[in-house]
C-alpha cells in the first residue's frame, strides 16, 4: 500500500476533527485544503463567507493568491462527495459525547438568505432574505438545526429554487415551496437517526396552502 503523502496539519484540536474526514478524500491536496477550509470557517473575520476571506488573503485582489486559487480549485472543482462529508459530520456529532442529541431536543426548521449579484449563481433570484429583513437579489436556502438546553448545530440544508426558474411557475410539478423543502429536511433527520420531541418553525412556514404537509410535519414530531 502507497502511504499517504504527508500534509500541513491544523492547530490541535481542529487537526483531530480534520483526521476524522481523511478517508473521503483520496488525494493529499484535498486533505491540505479541507484544513485551511476549516481554519477559514474559524477565523475571527466578517468574511469568512468569501473565497478570499476563507483563504485569509485581500478582498477582490486575493482572488489571485495562490491560497484563494487552492481553495477556489477544492470548493467547486474538486471531485469530494458534499453529501458524504455531511454524512459523516453528523456521525461524529451524535458518537461524541458532548454533542450526542436525545430525545429532549427539538429540530429547528429555518432560512438563510445570501445577498449575490449577477445571474451565474445557481438558484439566485430577488426575493425575500429573512436574515437581511427585506426583498434583495441572493439565494436562499431552507436549513435544519437539532437543539437542547446545552447544544445545537446544524443539521442539514437544501436551497430554495424560486418559481421563476419553471415553465409553469409556481404550479410546475417541479417546483417546492419551502414548507415541502422543510417536510424533506424533517425526513432526512429521522432516517439519520437523530431523536427529537418536536419540530419548530417560525410561522412562515405556514404560509402553503398544502394542508398534507403541515401534517406530514406534525404527524413526524410526535413519532421522534
Amino acid at each position: 500500500m502507497t502511504k499517504r503523502r504527508a500534509i500541513p496539519t491544523a492547530p490541535e484540536p481542529l487537526e483531530a476533527y480534520a483526521g476524522c474526514f481523511d478517508d473521503l478524500f483520496g488525494k493529499s491536496n484535498q486533505r491540505d485544503e479541507f484544513r485551511r477550509y476549516l481554519e477559514g470557517l474559524l477565523l475571527p473575520t466578517e468574511r469568512n463567507k468569501t473565497l478570499t476571506g476563507l483563504a485569509n488573503t485581500e478582498p477582490d485582489v486575493g482572488a489571485q493568491h495562490p491560497r484563494a486559487q487552492g481553495m477556489q480549485w477544492f470548493l467547486s472543482e474538486s471531485n469530494w462527495q458534499e453529501r458524504l462529508v455531511q454524512e459523516h459530520r453528523l456521525h461524529v456529532l451524535l458518537e461524541e459525547p458532548s454533542t450526542a442529541p436525545n430525545d429532549q431536543g427539538v429540530l429547528v426548521i429555518d432560512e438563510h438568505g445570501d445577498r449575490k449579484r449577477g445571474h451565474k449563481t445557481a438558484h439566485i433570484g430577488k426575493q425575500y432574505l429573512a436574515n437581511l429583513g427585506k426583498l434583495d437579489t441572493g439565494v436562499v436556502s431552507v436549513t435544519s438545526l437539532w437543539a437542547d438546553e446545552g447544544v445545537y448545530y446544524p443539521v442539514d440544508f437544501e436551497p430554495y429554487t424560486p418559481a421563476d426558474y419553471f415553465e409553469q411557475g409556481k404550479h410546475d410539478p417541479a417546483f417546492r415551496t419551502k414548507l415541502k423543502i422543510g417536510v424533506e429536511l424533517v425526513r432526512r433527520a429521522v432516517q439519520v437517526p437523530l431523536p427529537f420531541r418536536a419540530v419548530v418553525a417560525d410561522s412562515f412556514y405556514g404560509e402553503d396552502h398544502g394542508g398534507s404537509h403541515k401534517a406530514c410535519v406534525t404527524s413526524m414530531s410526535a413519532t421522534c
